[in-house]
């Protein structure tokens, strides 16, 4: 993907970006792991005042057994550092340009911590407009019209899974933000037998389920703490027609900020009239996150381990990733 070299580049220079309070990776003692893990801390009541979190606010359970939580740090201050990817998708539709001044006008009201990187979504793969930069203005005019037509190899979630594999792992918030209707034309349809019986061979059927892909989309997102939220927009073509694709498209994407600890804004499978009212609430997600510092089971190999992170705070209710990486134990 172009723009990679110069991506590592400018974050080297952004060091006094990185966490003030330490993250430890490894042992604290024997049979535990520290792990961590960014949440984000959500009104259960829509737009109600938000409580600050305190340590022992949070607990963490594996199964039916807590983990201790050794720190809970906010994003705040010294800590705010966030690496924010807004992926475009190139088969929207000409009439979200309207949008996108919204999309501008949020980006330059981003704090001097955040560091901004665009991209637009085609063939599978992502075309960096923009490297990261702590320039809000450079960043908010790399971006451009979708061009509204049809790759060989239209598939957000393989974008998405191109884009983290390339992204220079840090000790700071990273995120992104995709602009699309979740739609999978690479995977758009299944060869399965004929219910006719086996004399009738296979036939093509549209996708009865969501993508494959999803799932191989947020499991990477999920190993690499990266928080994955989307706006939902139509894009062109017959599909972009069909209600049945159009479903299948929005639970992908429910799916993948559900798992990922991030969040899908939409109003159904409609356009949305105005994106300012969702990125206000984006942005009031960025304004109350915190890094969640515990300590997991080893085992022997590296892997993913499934966890519940809660609160029992008024009215809070907390947004975090399905699964978390643990390393090995020694």
């Amino acid at each position: 993907m172009k723009g990679y070299k110069n991506v590592v580049c400018v974050l080297s220079t952004l060091c006094a970006l990185t966490l003030a309070a330490p993250i430890a990776r490894s042992q604290e003692n024997e049979g535990a792991v520290q792990v961590h893990v960014v949440i984000t801390n959500q009104a259960v009541r829509g737009d109600s005042e938000m409580t600050a979190l305190q340590q022992g606010d949070v607990k963490v359970k594996q199964g039916k057994n807590f983990l201790k939580v050794t720190q809970l740090i906010p994003a705040q201050g010294d800590n705010t550092a966030l690496q924010m990817f807004i992926l475009i998708d190139d088969t929207l539709d000409s009439r979200i340009g309207s949008n996108l001044n919204e999309i501008r006008d949020f980006i330059t009201a981003q704090p001097a911590s955040t560091v901004i990187a665009i991209g637009y979504m085609a063939n599978a793969t992502v075309q960096v407009v923009q490297d990261f930069t702590a320039d809000h203005t450079l960043a908010a005019n790399a971006i451009r019209q979708p061009r509204g037509r049809l790759s060989s190899m239209d598939s957000p979630y393989l974008s998405l899974i191109s884009l983290v594999k390339g992204w220079s792992q840090q000790n700071v918030r990273r995120e992104v933000l995709m602009l699309t209707d979740g739609l999978d034309r690479l995977r758009g349809n299944q060869l399965t037998p004929s219910r006719l019986g086996p004399g009738y061979g296979s036939v093509y059927h549209s996708m009865p389920t969501m993508s494959p892909d999803v799932n191989s989309a947020s499991e990477i997102s999920q190993r690499y703490n990266v928080l994955v939220y989307s706006l939902y927009a139509v894009s062109v073509g017959r599909a972009a027609r069909s209600s049945w694709d159009l479903q299948i498209g929005l639970s992908g994407l429910t799916k993948l900020a559900d798992e990922t600890g991030g969040d899908c804004f939409s109003l159904g499978t409609s356009s949305l009239v105005s994106f300012k009212p969702y990125l206000e609430r984006l942005q009031r997600n960025f304004d109350n996150q915190y890094y969640v510092v515990f300590q997991a089971r080893a085992q022997k190999k590296a892997g993913f381990q499934r966890v519940n992170v809660t609160t029992e705070v008024p009215n809070a209710e907390i947004a975090a990733p399905d699964n978390v990486w643990v390393a090995a134990g020694k």
